[in-house]
């Protein structure tokens, strides 16, 4: 990936813990480097196919003086989403927020804060067996599609499948949708959690009836093992229901252990059928 380097950008504006900071204000340095594929723009010489340097200094200055903030960490990391949402040819981003000659009763240059961030690539499984179930898959994708800094890119048709685990209970609607996310593994957790709540969801019994399931099937190629998640999702690859809307939307994508194609894994189910 390409970068385009913001350095020393020198913003007045009123940030700190102390009223005399947010009165008075003062000078705060920014430099940020700025992940775009510019091959585009190299090729063309034309400015659309990628970031205008320019333009996003004078929205560095402008959301910096618009807002106050306590901690220049706050600063940094409103500051890093609004980026993200005024320039979606950003993938990643390193922001370093400089503070020069800060109140600490002691002689120094600057204290700086450095944030690094990048958009994910996440694929989710949706599924309902109860009440109006394509409802329930429809409206999750809509609030998926509002969550913070994230948007929704790609849904797979919606298909009906024997119930997995506890047999005794409806057919459910299953499908697989792809987004791009600001948020943590785990902070996306939680959304979906807060989701499946809005649609009544009760975790009673395990594989059993439920009203809305979503599970993180994969987040970019990482491996993560936590007591309430796992990435990526430890039966993806024996459930044909999972892997038949992924390979809709996604067929070659690898599994990050495994490494074998979302295809290849559907196929290897479908061959012991």
């Amino acid at each position: 990936m390409d970068t385009i380097y913001i350095k020393d950008l020198e913003v007045f504006a009123n940030h700190g813990v102390y009223p005399e900071e947010i009165k008075l204000g003062q000078k705060f340095v920014i430099s940020a480097d700025l992940s775009v594929d510019v091959r585009m723009a190299g090729l063309t010489d034309e400015l659309e196919y990628s970031v205008n340097y320019g333009e996003v200094s004078h929205t560095i200055q402008d959301f910096l003086q618009k807002h106050t903030f306590k901690l220049i960490e706050a600063a940094a990391e409103g500051l890093a989403a609004e980026l993200f949402c005024r320039y979606p040819l950003i993938r990643a981003l390193r922001l370093e927020i400089q503070k020069p000659w800060a109140p600490v009763g002691l002689p120094l240059r600057t204290v700086s804060v450095e944030i690094r961030r990048s958009r994910h690539t996440v694929y989710i499984a949706l599924g309902s067996n109860m009440g109006d179930k394509m409802a329930y898959l429809k409206e999750a994708v809509e609030k998926l599609s509002k969550l913070p800094g994230s948007s929704v890119k790609k849904v797979s048709d919606f298909i009906r499948t024997e119930p997995y685990g506890v047999t005794e209970q409806d057919e459910f609607l299953n499908g697989v949708l792809e987004m791009e996310t600001l948020l943590t593994p785990q902070e996306l957790l939680a959304q979906l959690h807060r989701i499946e709540a809005e649609a009544n969801r009760e975790r009673i019994l395990r594989w059993g009836p439920r009203t809305l399931d979503l599970d993180i099937l994969l987040y970019d190629d990482i491996v993560l093992e936590e007591d309430d998640l796992c990435i990526p999702h430890v039966e993806m690859h024996k459930r044909s229901f999972v892997l038949e809307p992924l390979a809709e939307i996604a067929p070659y994508k690898r599994h990050p252990v495994y490494g074998k194609t979302v295809r290849e894994m559907l196929e290897e189910i479908q061959a012991q059928l």
